[in-house]
């Protein structure tokens, strides 16, 4: 019988990489450093911060990554902003937090390909094509339509490639993320999308979504959103079901985390309770959601550990598996 796996231990010794956090200014703005400090102390060695979504025009985007940047530059001793693969590696050995950013929509390229660079260079290591409804590269999950990937689409897509800039298909339409993965080269990823099979809703993907991206080499990030996640007693051990449920169909080598943690849950509530056309009334996102938070990733490794995961398949999960692909992607 082989010996059991310390889950502390093998949480303190793996790369803890979450893909998503949402970073925008919503709610108490405080909970949003304080969110920073719980993650490390919950074991995260990266996380990726969302900076724009799909209500970003140009200007806005710029003078916020221009803040944080400054921001993060500016404690060196705890913080690492991110450039390459590296300096997640590095960061992981010298105890900092390594932090890149991204954008839940295109909207702040404003149908300019050479933004993308730019933006790149800035620090945005990926970008989600569509947020919920359509816009100029192709449809979201909670639009009308099915279209796929518009003219521009492709061409963003390509220059994405082009730079090293991961291309994401979360919250977005069925028909864009399988003509994304037709355009792209190398792995594209799902940064927080979970098993449609295991809860039907419009934000979660089928399985042909998820062989998909296993088969361009990319990863799905498991989130924490309990109208997401299939019915369990704890939203980690629904964030289990899942995680089992993607290894299960792909493999291991294709699963990670991308929990989704909201530093400010009922401002987000509220936020979306406005905004009807992009959380349509009917998918669950009222006053009961709840969010899953960093102290909550220590419960999934225990529970990997729990049902039997090797030490190789629970450090791929929790980070290694987002490490390989920023690896090939990033330039």
């Amino acid at each position: 019988m082989a010996p059991t796996l310390d889950a502390t231990a093998l949480h303190r010794d793996a790369l803890v990489w979450d893909m998503i956090m949402p970073y925008e200014d919503i709610g108490k703005l405080a909970l949003k450093r304080t969110a920073l400090d719980r993650m490390t102390r919950a074991g995260y060695n990266a996380v990726s911060l969302t900076l724009a979504s799909n209500n970003r025009d140009l200007a806005t985007t710029v003078r916020l990554i221009a803040r944080e940047r400054q921001f993060f530059v500016g404690k060196p001793e705890r913080y690492q902003l991110v450039d390459t693969a590296a300096d997640i590696r590095a960061a992981k050995a010298a105890g900092k937090l390594a932090v890149c950013f991204h954008f839940q929509d295109t909207a702040p390229f404003e149908r300019s390909v050479e933004l993308v660079g730019l933006f790149y260079r800035l620090g945005v290591r990926h970008a989600l094509l569509a947020y919920n409804q359509k816009n100029h590269v192709g449809d979201g999950c909670h639009e009308r339509t099915d279209g796929g990937l518009s003219q521009f689409g492709i061409s963003l897509i390509r220059e994405m490639n082009r730079v090293g800039m991961i291309v994401d298909c979360s919250h977005t339409g069925y028909r864009t993320t399988m003509d994304a993965f037709e355009f792209a080269e190398g792995p594209v990823i799902f940064s927080h999308s979970n098993p449609k099979a295991l809860r039907p809703h419009a934000r979660n993907i089928t399985d042909d979504q998820a062989r998909a991206c296993a088969a361009s080499g990319g990863v799905i990030g498991v989130n924490g959103v309990s109208i997401f996640l299939p019915p369990a007693a704890t939203l980690a051990e629904g964030m289990f079901q899942a995680i089992d449920y993607f290894v299960e169909l792909v493999g291991w080598a294709h699963v990670g985390i991308g929990l989704d943690f909201v530093y400010d849950s009922e401002a987000l509530i509220a936020v979306a309770a406005r905004l009807g056309e992009t959380f349509p009334a009917g998918q669950g996102y009222g006053a009961d959601v709840r969010f899953a938070d960093a102290e909550t990733l220590p419960l999934v490794t225990e529970l990997m550990v729990k049902y039997g995961y090797k030490e190789e398949e629970i450090k791929g999960i929790l980070g290694a598996n987002w490490l390989r692909v920023a690896e090939r992607v990033w330039r």
